[in-house]
């Protein structure tokens, strides 16, 4: 009889796991007139709402990794959303590519802060997500980009950045910043000088923000992402260790901003 019911219940437990899956579809929505196709990600067999978590990809363009961002922020038990920042198809190989659509994104920051926020009222309104429970998360421009969002007073859990553009405060936000951040920084990073890092480092400090930093020594850009070794970039370069660090890092402030 007791075999019997282990038996059972070990069918019941594979059954479960056959069905449980993460759920990855394509967004399509309308900003200002243009057209972006953003990826929404959960797992179907956790029941009820759970936090959302904002995903804003590097300046390549929303491609296949910050589409497994996603799916691996999904499987930790969260919705995730990759927000499309340049427009439907604007994916590219070409760092000239990237950097113009880039530049045309950031020159006017209300618009830049603007087209990410389609990605938070996208999450708020999720049926399986508790709009109580808003995170976002981004990689070079992307965590460039939701530094801004903290920076534009939205009131939201906390924000990562991994490798991001480090942009600074303006006077403009000190004493309205409201999110909690967590910023993965390479200390050998070419595209950020260290005066800057330094200069981004006090003025949050006078901004009144809550924030912390990781600093990976002798690590380049872009760390987080096994394609950067193949850019033909010589500031690129994956690192695995800091890649898993920080990865670690940001699950801990999740369960510290969502408990």
């Amino acid at each position: 009889m007791i075999k019997l019911l282990m038996l059972s219940l070990s069918g019941l437990l594979l059954s479960t796991a056959i069905q449980a899956k993460v759920i990855t579809e394509a967004v399509t929505y309308t900003e200002a007139g243009e057209e972006y196709t953003g990826y929404v990600s959960y797992d179907n067999a956790i029941k009820g709402k759970r936090p959302g978590v904002m995903v804003v990809h590097e300046w390549w363009g929303l491609d296949d990794y910050a589409k497994r961002r996603t799916e691996m922020l999904a499987r930790l038990g969260y919705v995730a959303f990759a927000v499309d920042m340049y427009g439907t198809g604007k994916v590219t190989d070409s760092a000239d590519q990237a950097k113009e659509w880039m530049t045309e994104a950031t020159v006017d920051v209300e618009w830049w802060r603007e087209r990410a926020m389609a990605g938070i009222r996208y999450l708020k309104n999720h049926k399986l997500v508790d709009k109580d429970k808003i995170a976002a998360i981004g990689y070079c421009f992307g965590g460039g980009t939701v530094l801004q969002l903290a920076y534009s007073g939205l009131d939201i859990n906390g924000i990562v950045s991994f490798h991001g553009s480090l942009p600074i405060a303006d006077e403009s936000t000190f004493g309205k910043i409201k999110t909690k951040m967590l910023i993965a920084h390479g200390n050998a990073d070419p595209f950020i000088p260290r005066e800057i890092v330094t200069k981004f480092q006090d003025t949050l400090d006078k901004a009144g923000a809550d924030w912390h930093m990781i600093t990976y020594g002798n690590v380049l850009h872009s760390f987080t992402n096994p394609k950067s070794d193949s850019r033909g970039m010589d500031a690129l370069k994956y690192d695995k260790q800091a890649d898993e660090h920080s990865w670690q890092a940001m699950q801990h402030f999740f369960e510290q901003i969502f408990k």
